[in-house]
């Protein structure tokens, strides 16, 4: 759409895989892609070990958090590209600022967007002040959620009225996907990289080798892949959960729900999961957790359930959900209707039109 409005995209990253059939399709459509630090990808591996020990010789030699060859390498490429505007797309709510407080010192314009904000994941004594000036000095700070907008002023003690919550575009086509039979067994879905720190899946399956769980007509199937696949089929075979399977990655999440009744998600951190709002659109309910910004969408009780992400309260979610199995079919019409009402049919479009009228 940036294309069509007349503008020239460059991609930067640290590295890119250029035989991605993503990256293959952006370079074919005139899209340049940069990289900062092509060989970072064979040593990725070790960065945690690599990162620890750059900390400690920093603050031994003073050198400033966001200071470095590779940060010389991003401003040369800034320069060089002279951009009308850049958009640096973060993971969580911080881990790109450094990149940020980058084109601030160039005087370059620029926006930073969060796709979540963690409760428990916090920015470092040493990284608070530049970080900060570069959330303040941004043209547009974008967050998926009010939580994590909230979530970030509490953790920077700063509010940030250059702040606003967009949504992420919605793949499905938003027509209620005609609800599966349910008279053997009730399926669960839970859609989402098998990562558990984020994803919760081991809640789900802890609560799965519960006995009550295992003499009800219940099954979960995880959707996804993920570094945490192998250590999850170990703990499901450890506590003898049989009755949940891995499906793996699929192209097609829409047709998961021509057999499954419902989503379940133990999210421990979230921005807001297309995964959840792509679920309500297709007529199902979500079993979901309290993290991100999950309850701004899930109404307990009418469009989901909603607990917190630990066993005992999302156990009892689960419990709240199977003694109202029978008007999930309702409920997901509710979820539906929730999401044609909150959620704009092109959010992309709208978030173009605000990245066209601030570079105007």
């Amino acid at each position: 759409m940036l294309q069509a409005a007349g503008f020239h995209i460059s991609v930067v990253k640290d590295s890119i895989n250029k035989i991605h059939p993503e990256f293959k399709r952006l370079s074919e459509s005139g899209v340049s892609l940069l990289e900062v630090n092509p060989h970072l990808g064979v040593f990725k591996r070790y960065k945690n070990l690599f990162g620890k020990v750059f900390r400690k010789t920093a603050e031994k030699l003073h050198i400033l958090p966001y200071q470095g060859e590779n940060f010389e390498k991003f401003k040369g490429i800034v320069v060089s590209e002279a951009p009308s505007l850049v958009l640096i797309s973060q993971g969580i709510n911080f881990d790109g600022l450094k990149l940020a407080y980058q084109c601030f010192l160039l005087g370059v314009p620029y926006v930073v967007l969060a796709q979540k904000a963690v409760d428990f994941y916090w920015p470092l004594p040493y990284d608070r002040g530049f970080m900060l000036n570069a959330l303040q000095n941004a043209k547009k700070c974008y967050f998926v959620s009010n939580h994590n907008l909230r979530l970030t002023e509490e953790q920077f003690g700063e509010r940030l009225p250059n702040a606003e919550v967009i949504y992420n575009p919605i793949k499905l086509s938003r027509n209620v996907v005609p609800y599966p039979k349910s008279d053997e067994t009730f399926k669960l879905a839970c859609v989402g990289r098998l990562f558990l720190l984020d994803k919760g899946q081991d809640i789900v399956i802890r609560i799965m080798a519960e006995q009550k769980w295992k003499n009800r007509p219940l099954h979960v199937s995880f959707f996804g892949k993920g570094l945490d696949k192998e250590g999850l089929q170990g703990m499901a075979n450890l506590l003898g959960v049989t009755k949940i399977d891995f499906k793996g990655q699929i192209d097609d999440v829409g047709s998961i729900w021509n057999e499954y009744h419902a989503l379940i998600l133990a999210s421990r951190s979230e921005g807001l999961p297309l995964s959840i709002v792509e679920a309500m659109s297709a007529g199902r309910i979500a079993i979901t957790s309290d993290a991100g910004g999950n309850k701004e969408v899930v109404q307990d009780g009418i469009n989901g359930f909603v607990g917190a992400p630990y066993e005992p309260a999302f156990d009892d979610a689960m419990e709240r959900a199977w003694q109202k199995r029978d008007k999930w079919k309702e409920m997901g019409e509710n979820a539906a209707l929730y999401v044609k009402n909150h959620f704009p049919v092109n959010p992309e479009k709208y978030f173009v039109s605000l990245i066209v009228d601030l570079i105007k």
